[in-house]
């Protein structure tokens, strides 16, 4: 992997989400991913691979804590990405979520519903192999993800996301992520990776 650089964020505060507890959520959890994952590539190229066993190895560890961290950062970075919004969906995305959940509505509220029972993330993402919409709920950053699956909408629930602003109050931080999502990056991402064409393709 190529070294990872800190992406800087495109907003100092959000509706809901203060200063403080977006700088410590990206400037320290997220900043000390992208610092881990560089440290354990390095490592990685000097690891005796001679050495690998199951139970315990050099190699084994770093290969598990590989996923982790690389994942702490792609998931953050799409987390910080897709916030910065006025929270209203249109276009593409709303017509595939219309599709997939019978509406808008259900798709928030499964989506609300996942993010209260997950220890870590809720991603939102158009399985390739389906052809569809699912809210997958991840306790890990190396747990719970979907093979050949695009992530669009990306919601951290550990507790380092909210807690400064809300404390235990993980519902209402839900309700103020689905205000500042940025529909229009959702959109780019639909588009990047063509999944309507694709979908219809599949007659989804």
């Amino acid at each position: 992997m190529a070294e990872k650089q800190v992406k800087p964020l495109k907003y100092s505060s959000l509706d809901g989400l203060s200063e403080k507890q977006l700088k410590e959520h990206h400037d320290v959890l997220y900043a000390g991913y992208v610092k881990k994952i560089n440290e354990i590539e390095e490592k990685l190229k000097t690891a005796d691979k001679s050495e690998a066993n199951a139970t315990y190895s050099l190699i084994r560890e770093l290969k598990h804590e590989q996923t982790f961290a690389a994942n702490g950062v792609k998931l953050h970075e799409g987390y910080f990405e897709n916030l910065g919004g006025d929270g209203e969906p249109y276009g593409d995305i709303l017509d595939m979520i219309n599709d997939d959940f019978g509406s808008f509505n259900n798709w928030k509220n499964d989506l609300i519903a996942a993010g209260i029972a997950a220890r870590g993330w809720v991603v939102l993402a158009y399985d390739l192999d389906d052809d569809r919409l699912y809210n997958i709920s991840c306790d890990l950053h190396n747990q719970g993800g979907v093979w050949n699956s695009i992530a669009l909408v990306i919601l951290d629930v550990y507790e380092h996301a909210y807690f400064l602003d809300y404390a235990t109050g993980r519902k209402s931080y839900i309700e103020v992520f689905l205000k500042n999502i940025d529909w229009e990056y959702v959109n780019s991402q639909v588009k990047k990776y063509d999944l309507v064409k694709r979908k219809a393709a599949q007659g989804g």
